[in-house]
């Protein structure tokens, strides 16, 4: 904080939230830690300073060398996780080298693949939800700073820590059984900080949509995008599996079978049909984006995505001087591949 204040200044440096801030601390130095099982679910472990400290629902052995330690505390309880050095290596091939999936994310379902398989779960019971809303109402009724308002916060925490384990506990298990089938994982390149950002309203009309927009944002976050891709991309190193992320673009207009791109071609949420009269596909619209981006994987493509029969406005710009493509739009990500 010091060093902080010093380089930035005081009135520059952004001040840690006392009410969202969960507190952790790590030791770092192995030699210190000790830690033996007491029985099938309490253990206990020796840290600098701490001495023997109990703790229990001892989830599963280490499986390693130790390296680190951190005591955390979340939804009013305190944790300790161990660092461990397993000796895995990412395998440089594997199992099954010819298989490829494509996953779409949803806020229907959480993620959709090529296969047609459907991962989602509820996270959140409804008794759950309803005490949940009890206690935001008893919240904005409780005095700041008061012993109520501080157990409020507390009870509300301990009611979203579970929801969050539970989100956790689905993003790796479905992880773990994608890349365990599959060499190559087809992923969309979202940006899901700036997709679930706030809205403001319209320019010209303050506060118009932004009621939508929040409830988009909640849909967004609940379904767990960004974490579902940062286990794929932790479980993807113990089977050596690749996670491709492509360009977005179009994958919902555009149709797996013949590559027609038509925003009628979504005819709803769940309903793909192809609206070119030479093919008539009918498929789930999930698992046709999926089916896309799974052939979108490790395909390079230009910056338009557009590949409807007109011209699209947003088209690679182009250098008055020499009259081609500038370097930073051939360079784009992978995509959808032009017909």
């Amino acid at each position: 904080m010091d060093r902080a204040c010093r380089e930035h200044g005081a009135f520059k440096v952004r001040w840690r939230s006392k009410a969202r801030w969960s507190p952790s601390f790590r030791f770092p130095d192995p030699k210190q830690i000790q830690v033996e099982r007491l029985g099938r679910r309490w253990g206990r472990v020796k840290l600098p300073k701490l001495g023997w400290i109990r703790f229990r629902r001892w989830s599963r052995a280490l499986g390693g060398v130790i390296r680190s330690a951190t005591v955390s505390r979340k939804a009013g309880h305190w944790f300790v996780s161990f660092l461990v050095d397993d000796h895995a290596v990412t395998p440089e091939r594997h199992a099954m080298p010819d298989t490829a999936v494509g996953i779409d994310r949803g806020v229907k379902a959480a993620a959709v693949t090529s296969d047609g398989d459907v991962h989602d779960r509820s996270f959140i019971r409804a008794g759950e939800a309803a005490r949940y809303r009890r206690l935001q109402q008893r919240l904005a009724r409780a005095r700041k700073g008061s012993t109520n308002r501080r157990k409020t916060i507390t009870a509300m925490n301990r009611i979203m820590g579970r929801v969050s384990d539970r989100r956790t506990d689905f993003c790796a298990q479905t992880a773990c059984r994608v890349v365990a089938r599959n060499a190559l994982v087809g992923l969309e390149d979202l940006r899901v900080k700036s997709m679930s950002a706030s809205a403001s309203g319209t320019a010209g009309a303050p506060g118009v949509g932004v009621a939508q927009k929040r409830g988009l944002n909640r849909a967004i976050l609940d379904k767990g995008w960004h974490r579902l891709e940062l286990a794929l991309s932790s479980a993807a190193r113990y089977t050596g599996t690749t996670v491709v992320k492509v360009n977005p673009a179009y994958t919902s207009q555009r149709c797996s079978a013949c590559g027609f791109v038509s925003e009628s071609n979504r005819e709803s949420q769940a309903v793909f049909r192809c609206k070119n009269p030479g093919c008539g596909h009918t498929a789930h619209a999930d698992v046709n984006a999926a089916v896309n981006i799974k052939h979108a994987a490790g395909h390079a493509v230009s910056a338009c995505g557009d590949l409807g029969a007109s011209r699209s406005t947003k088209q690679e710009p182009i250098s008055r001087a020499t009259g081609r493509t500038s370097k930073t739009a051939r360079s784009a990500a992978p995509g959808i591949p032009a017909p």
